[in-house]
């Protein structure tokens, strides 16, 4: 309980900086431009491509022409060759080569272009070198047009094709940011309804839970989704329903010790006074008082034991047995004169126990888990008054080499199917009205604390348990030891 509210103290909301939707939002418009970076890389490249290829075209029509007619003015020839943006032109036919036009004689030629003949990634290389490049620098593009057996050379400057690529790049940005930031935005919004606010709806129902587990209010309300999510919130409505049920029965548990506790100190003062009308009663010489004294010391005697053994319960666990040789049919007719069985005047109590079975273990614990069988079975017979009803309880055992076998049958009613799932479980395994079910989890802790185990077992009629106790195991090196 206190790490559960140390837990909601120390819980604090998210920051909107730190919050998984701005993380999301950061993250997909940066992984949007890095896509469009991708695509933008071969596309810059191949704008480039179209637009010396779109230049070599115009200037090879120019070429044609000032070929094909004579004594072609030189007005014209500057004309065409700013129409066409370029500083020569030029074609090869053969081995002969002739300048066409020239608009005035270039200093030097930069770089050299040969189109047709790059490589994608070498066109990517030389797409960032013209964005890179200084203005005023001189290019050679040389290609041969389609259908004509000759070869034109244009000599341009650069800087056109390097702006026209630069106002490219700042529309594709541009266009990227726009593309980006919707696509961020509905990613986003997709996203915060089926994840985001989903998780948040579970941290927040975590929290809330974690202030008060006790209370079944604050338990999650499942959203009825039928993927990972769903399964989420019902898996965690049931730990915490389950986590709930657990405070609530600790808490009984410690209202229980405490209350107990209260009662322990009366109780031992009553028993301390019932011993000293026992110690008196052993004064009496009627024989008949003489016979039930001692009977009526033993059971005080384990009474006040009791009054611990049920505190340690409720602290820690039973405390270790301690083990001894025990006459197993003489403790089991105990049980049954402590609690009136062998004179009942309706139940059959029988003891199927051969005399030479000894079992080792615990006498007091034993007698307790003896003790609470058989009167859980004493009341589920008397709960039917009707005198054709058969009742019979019995004490069987058996001794298998090193382990006894000890089965406590009755012919009652039997344990209801809803009980046996939570039969050895405090405040849950009783079927019976106003019953705990302390006396079954105290027993199966015993019997554990032996090494044995308690379980129900088929039985065509009422209700069978089965306790099996193993010897304790033989430490050979002490026995070898103590031989020699």
């Amino acid at each position: 309980m206190s790490a559960i509210m140390a837990i909601a103290t120390h819980t604090e909301r998210v920051s909107a900086r730190a919050s998984l939707g701005t993380k999301l939002l950061v993250l997909t418009i940066l992984f949007v431009m890095v896509s469009e970076v991708a695509i933008f890389v071969p596309s810059i490249a191949n704008y480039r491509l179209n637009w010396l290829n779109d230049a070599h075209r115009n200037a090879s029509v120019a070429a044609a022409i000032i070929a094909e007619t004579p004594n072609v003015p030189e007005g014209l020839k500057l004309r065409l060759l700013t129409a066409t943006n370029t500083i020569a032109i030029s074609h090869r036919e053969g081995n002969r080569r002739r300048l066409l036009a020239m608009a005035m004689p270039p200093t030097s030629v930069d770089r050299h272009i040969e189109l047709g003949n790059e490589t994608i990634f070498q066109s990517i290389v030389a797409a960032f070198d013209t964005l890179f490049a200084p203005n005023g620098r001189i290019i050679r593009v040389v290609a041969m047009p389609p259908g004509l057996d000759e070869e034109v050379d244009i000599i341009l400057d650069e800087t056109p094709l390097r702006q026209a690529m630069l106002a490219y790049s700042g529309n594709i940005l541009a266009l990227s940011l726009v593309i980006s930031m919707v696509t961020a935005l509905l990613v986003f919004m997709s996203l915060r309804w089926l994840f985001v606010k989903p998780v948040r709806r579970l941290a927040d129902a975590m929290i809330d839970f974690a202030e008060d587990p006790e209370d079944a209010r604050r338990v999650i309300l499942p959203s009825g989704r039928h993927d990972e999510l769903g399964e989420a919130e019902r898996s965690l409505a049931a730990m915490q329903h389950q986590l709930a049920d657990t405070m609530t029965e600790r808490r009984r548990l410690a209202e229980l010790g405490l209350a107990v506790s209260k009662i322990n100190h009366d109780l031992r003062n009553l028993l301390a006074s019932a011993q000293l009308f026992s110690d008196r009663l052993a004064m009496v010489q009627d024989p008949q008082v003489q016979r039930m004294v001692p009977k009526i010391v033993r059971a005080l005697d384990r009474a006040v034991g009791y009054t611990g053994g049920v505190l340690a319960y409720g602290r820690a666990g039973e405390a270790p047995p301690s083990r001894r040789l025990v006459d197993l049919a003489h403790l089991a007719a105990d049980v049954g004169e402590l609690l009136g069985l062998d004179t009942h005047p309706s139940i059959d109590f029988r003891i199927i126990v051969d005399d030479r079975i000894e079992i080792d273990a615990d006498p007091d614990q034993l007698y307790r888990v003896l003790m609470n069988l058989c009167r859980n079975a004493m009341e589920a017979l008397e709960s039917n008054s009707h005198d054709s009803v058969v009742r019979r309880l019995a004490i069987a055992a058996e001794r298998y080499g090193s382990v006894v076998r000890i089965v406590v049958s009755d012919t009652g009613p039997g344990i209801p199917a809803r009980v046996r799932e939570n039969l050895f479980q405090p405040f849950k395994g009783n079927g019976r009205r106003g019953g705990t079910g302390l006396g079954l989890a105290i027993s199966a802790e015993l019997v554990k604390a032996h090494g044995g185990t308690l379980s129900l077992i088929d039985a065509a009629t009422g209700a069978s348990f089965e306790i099996i106790i193993p010897d304790r195991p033989i430490d050979i090196a002490v026995r070898r030891a103590a031989i020699a």
